[in-house]
């Protein structure tokens, strides 16, 4: 008697037998999880799922209750998408109308209670290590730190952190070790090597203060040991940092650790599609992120604000932008019905550091006056925008910021693609072009030769 069939005989023999519980053949198995058959192999192989051999030997089974709490876990749902349709199921960022939540739980207060690095622990692994510090290797830093350092000076912080996210893969031999355990061990490695690339604030790019200042004897905020938080501050900016302002940019790089399928991490998703390494994965989301609608939107958002502060109200710069069609930046979301929820906690610490009063001030004014025209609220490049104003730091410490902490969410994607049938995403184009056959081109005419001696 099988326990298994396509027509579900399984479960009214498991009813008969009564103790028995229902097993699911692969295919069934593969229907609950929302994946390939190939996948549900991979879950046993990983020890995430148990198989057991069918009666007669033809194929395994599983159970069925195991299935499901693991669908639960990954947030993968029952029914598969239409064959031919590419749908992204991921148990990592949910969001909802004014709230997001990393692997079920409320993100701002995960942020609010737990440091970057540890949050970006829970979004790799479902497991919380609190404490938790990333270290970059010796190797990895110095090929980076050189391959940065040798960068135009014009070079923007996004240009350095692709170098060096190119220089630490090449001193990585072990990078296509995809396995969750290899995948971990780059990532712990790749994103304190990219804030480690950075040049201090103040210092001579490129210069031997950066070597010595950036290494472990740095000073005791972001020398070794110290939080990444410690670590990027010295990179944004030359005034010191407090407790309260270092809570503040730590609870930033938690907020924006992911955001589900946002510009850059489809690219990701894309790149580790075709089983590219970690770093070529981060290499791909930072050309993406780069985009002036994406992670470089704070930059106009520090300017508007500065400006702000400097002419004592918002009306006069909401009005520029206004008289010139332009958008007011810092302002609406389109997956936010409200305030964005990453603004509002960010505002909150904020408020609590006295000299961020001029630029909360302005910030407030800037979405009070944008009301009158259009209900539009705050999202999290104007709160990154008070935060930037408020210590002095570059117009682009924002777009730094987004980069350097979502790095964990295209981590975490890119984890979870490299279970996904490879080269899944493979669009079909719609031709516009003339219709075949056309004749061969005619050549152009070689330009007369007008710089004198023939060659």
């Amino acid at each position: 008697m099988t326990h298994d069939s396509a027509h579900g005989s399984g479960t009214r023999d498991a009813e008969a037998e009564g103790a028995a519980a229902p097993r699911l053949t692969t295919r069934e198995a593969a229907e609950r999880l929302g994946v390939k058959p190939e996948t549900v192999y991979a879950y046993v192989s990983r020890g995430q799922l148990s198989s057991r051999r069918a009666p007669g030997g033809r194929g395994s089974t599983f159970d069925a209750a195991e299935v499901d709490a693991l669908a639960r876990r990954t947030g993968r749902r029952e029914p598969s998408s239409p064959a031919g349709d590419l749908v992204f199921r991921t148990g990592i960022t949910l969001i909802e109308p004014d709230r997001y939540f990393f692997r079920g739980v409320d993100a701002t207060e995960l942020a609010r209670h737990h440091g970057y690095e540890e949050v970006a622990e829970w979004i790799w692994t479902g497991e919380l290590r609190p404490g938790i510090r990333f270290t970059a290797a010796d190797e990895s830093l110095a090929a980076a730190r050189r391959t940065a350092a040798a960068m135009p000076r014009h070079s923007s912080s996004t240009d350095r952190l692709r170098a060096a996210a190119a220089a630490a893969a090449s001193s990585d031999p072990l990078r296509f070790d995809l396995s969750p355990e290899g995948v971990l061990a780059s990532a712990r490695n790749l994103i304190p090597t990219l804030v480690g690339a950075l040049p201090m604030a103040g210092a001579p790019e490129g210069g031997a203060d950066d070597e010595a200042r950036g290494g472990a004897g740095a000073g005791a905020r972001g020398g070794a040991g110290a939080s990444l938080a410690a670590q990027l501050w010295e990179k944004l900016t030359a005034r010191p940092a407090d407790a309260a302002s270092l809570a503040v940019l730590d609870t930033a790089l938690a907020l924006l650790a992911d955001h589900d399928l946002a510009a850059s991490t489809l690219a990701a998703r894309v790149a580790a599609s075709t089983h590219a390494h970690p770093y070529a994965v981060v290499s791909a989301g930072l050309g993406v992120l780069e985009g002036p609608l994406h992670g470089a939107a704070s930059g106009p958002a520090h300017r508007m604000l500065s400006e702000a502060v400097d002419r004592g109200g918002a009306a006069p710069v909401v009005a520029d932008h206004l008289r010139a069609g332009r958008r007011v930046p810092g302002l609406g979301h389109r997956l936010y019905k409200g305030e964005d929820p990453r603004a509002s906690v960010l505002f909150a610490l904020l408020d609590a550091v006295p000299q961020a009063a001029p630029a909360m001030a302005a910030a407030r004014d800037v979405v009070a006056t944008t009301a009158r025209h259009t209900p539009l609220h705050a999202n999290v490049d104007l709160a990154l925008a008070v935060l930037s104003v408020t210590y002095g730091m570059p117009a682009e410490a924002g777009e730094t910021v987004f980069a350097v902490s979502r790095t964990a969410g295209w981590i975490a994607h890119a984890m979870e693609e490299y279970t996904e049938r490879p080269l899944r995403m493979r669009p079909s184009g719609q031709y516009t072009g003339p219709r075949p056959p056309q004749p061969l081109p005619v050549p152009l005419p070689v330009p007369k030769d007008t710089g004198g001696a023939a060659n």
